[in-house]
Formats: C-alpha cells, sequence, structure tokens
C-alpha cells in the first residue's frame, strides 16, 4: 500500500497530536507535583504542548486543502493505537484484552479503508 504525499503529512499529524495528549498527560503529573500552573517546570511542559497543537493544527489544515475529508480521517483513528502504547511505554499503564481486541479491529478497518 503506497500512500500519497497528503496521506503521509496526515499520518504525520496524527503522530504529532499523539505527542501531544502525551505531554498533556506529563503536564497533569507535573501540576500533581508542583500544585501550581504557573510552577515554571509545569508551565513550560503545558507551554510546549500547546505548542505542539499549534504546529500539528496547521498541519491538519493544510492536509484537507489538499485531500478530502474522507481520504485522511480514517487515518486519525491511528491515535487510538499510538497513544495507548505510549501511555504503556512512558506511564507503566495496562489494557485489558478486550482492548487490544478493538485496536485489532481498528488496524482492520484502516486496511479496509486503504483498499478503496
Amino acid at each position: 500500500m503506497i500512500f500519497s504525499a497528503t496521506q503521509w503529512a496526515a499520518i504525520v499529524c496524527v503522530v504529532g497530536m499523539s505527542i501531544g495528549q502525551v505531554l498533556f498527560k506529563v503536564s497533569a503529573m507535573s501540576l500533581n507535583e508542583t500544585g501550581s500552573i504557573f510552577s515554571p517546570r509545569t508551565f513550560f511542559i503545558l507551554a510546549g504542548t500547546f505548542g505542539v497543537y499549534v504546529l500539528v493544527s496547521v498541519g491538519w489544515v493544510w492536509v484537507l486543502r489538499k485531500a478530502h475529508l474522507g481520504e485522511v480521517f480514517p487515518f486519525y483513528s491511528l491515535a487510538y493505537i499510538l497513544v495507548p502504547l505510549a501511555s504503556y511505554h512512558f506511564f507503566d499503564e495496562r489494557f485489558s484484552s478486550g482492548y487490544l481486541l478493538g485496536v485489532a479491529l481498528i488496524i482492520a478497518g484502516l486496511l479496509l479503508c486503504g483498499r478503496g
């Protein structure tokens, strides 16, 4: 399966959004430790997270200028795989077998969408 440049850009945007979600978790953990959103550590992590989201949002708008929403939106479901994988790796979170089955169905759905 060969992706177009626009589809690759959509994938990059989804990866960026997933990174942003992980950074929001890091921000929340920092807030728990410092007790203040204005603590320099918490503030800079949160500001960086917002920066990531701004860049990714601009990228997503570019993608939508070049492609049909129905063509690139299925890639958005990759976030439902990437974010939990990152949370498993970085935060030692665990998931049920039902969740893993759902991930398998998402992957199957992406493969079906890619065939059309």
